[in-house]
C-alpha cells in the first residue's frame, strides 16, 4: 500500500510543477514535504496514520518525497520572481537595450575598429555642444554627430551660467573642451516646448529658492525679461517660443564672461553657435554669434551672422 501511495504522490508532485500556475506557487511553497504528502496520500484515499508509518520505515523514499517538494517550492519561487520582474519592469526594457548594443558593436564597432582604436587612445572633437537634457533632443540622433565628434554637456534648457556664478557641471566641461581640447567650436542649441523655459516663464521673478529647478533656470532671468519687453502682446505659448530663442542668444552672450572663451574667440580660434530644434516642425535654424557687433557688458545686444533655416 505504501508504494502505490508514493508513486501516486509522485506523480501529482510531477503534474504540480510542469503546471505551475503563478497565482499558486507561493501555496505550494509554504506547504511543508509532510503536508503535501498527507494531502497526496488522501487524495488515494489512505489515511495519514497508514502513510507515516510507511516513510518512517522508508527513510529514502521520505528524503526523495522532501526532494521532490523542495524543487517544487525552488521552481515556484523562480516562476514567482519573475512575474514580479515584468509585472515591475513592464517590457524588458534592458533586453531591448542589449540587443541595440549587439548592434551597435556588429556595424559599427567592428566595422570602424581601427577608427574606434585611435578615439581609445585621444580624443580630438570639433564641437562643444551644450544640449537640453530633454529626452526628446539627443543631438547625436538629430544633427548625426559620431563618437569622437562631439564634446557634449546637457542640462535643464541649456544653459550657460555667467563665469561669476562659479563652478558648475557646465562650466567645467566648457574648461576642459576650451582649454585641454581646444574645441574650434561651441554650439548652444535649444528646441521648442522646453520644459525648463516654460519653468522659467511661469515662476516668479526670484522663483522658489528650494526649488533646485527653479534655482537653475534663474539664469536664464535676462532672456525672460527681455521676451517680457519685446513680447508683451503675445500668447504665453508663444512667449515660450519667443523665451526658447533669446535664451540661447543669453548663454552665448554668457560664454563671453570666461576669459578664457573670449580671448580665444577674439583671436578667430574659437566659434560661438546658436542652434534652436523645432521637433514639431522637424527644422533646425542655425546661427553664430558675430564677434565683433556683440558687447559681452551686461548681457547686452548682440548680432549674429550665418543664420540658416535646415528642414
Amino acid at each position: 500500500m505504501v508504494f502505490p501511495i508514493r508513486s501516486k504522490a509522485h506523480r501529482i508532485l510531477s503534474t504540480m510543477a510542469a503546471v505551475r500556475p503563478s497565482s499558486t506557487c507561493s501555496n505550494y511553497r509554504r506547504k511543508s514535504s509532510a503536508s503535501i504528502l498527507t494531502n497526496s496520500a488522501e487524495v488515494e484515499q489512505g489515511t495519514h496514520v497508514e502513510l507515516l508509518p510507511s516513510v518512517k520505515r522508508h527513510p529514502v523514499r521520505r528524503l526523495e518525497a522532501s526532494n521532490d517538494s523542495m524543487e517544487l517550492a525552488h521552481e515556484c519561487s523562480n516562476c514567482e520572481g519573475e512575474n514580479v520582474s515584468k509585472a515591475n519592469n513592464g517590457p524588458d526594457l534592458f533586453g531591448e537595450m542589449k540587443e541595440r548594443f549587439l548592434s551597435f558593436k556588429k556595424h559599427k564597432f567592428l566595422k570602424e575598429s581601427e577608427h574606434f582604436q585611435t578615439l581609445a587612445q585621444a580624443q580630438a572633437p570639433k564641437f562643444m555642444v551644450i544640449a537640453c537634457a530633454d529626452s526628446r533632443v539627443c543631438p547625436s540622433n538629430i544633427l548625426g554627430f559620431q563618437p569622437g565628434e562631439a564634446f557634449m554637456i546637457r542640462n535643464v534648457a541649456n544653459l550657460v551660467p555667467p563665469f561669476e556664478n562659479g563652478a558648475s557641471e557646465t562650466n567645467a566641461a566648457l574648461e576642459f573642451a576650451v582649454n585641454t581640447l581646444e574645441v574650434k567650436n561651441i554650439l548652444v542649441i535649444g528646441h521648442s516646448s522646453c520644459a525648463g523655459i516654460e519653468t522659467l516663464m511661469r515662476m516668479q521673478d526670484d522663483g522658489d529658492s528650494s526649488s533646485l529647478t527653479h534655482s537653475w533656470v534663474i539664469n536664464a532671468k535676462v532672456a525672460k525679461l527681455r521676451t517680457k519687453a519685446v513680447a508683451p502682446h503675445l500668447s504665453f505659448d508663444q512667449q515660450c517660443r519667443h523665451c526658447e530663442k533669446e535664451s540661447i542668444n543669453s548663454s552665448l552672450l554668457n560664454l563671453r564672461t570666461y576669459p578664457w572663451i573670449e580671448d580665444r574667440a577674439k583671436k578667430e580660434m574659437l566659434s560661438l553657435h546658436g542652434g534652436y530644434y523645432d521637433f514639431l516642425r522637424c527644422t533646425f535654424e542655425k546661427w553664430t554669434l558675430d564677434m565683433n557687433g556683440t558687447r559681452p557688458v551686461g548681457g547686452g545686444k548682440y548680432l549674429d551672422e550665418d543664420r540658416e533655416l535646415w528642414g
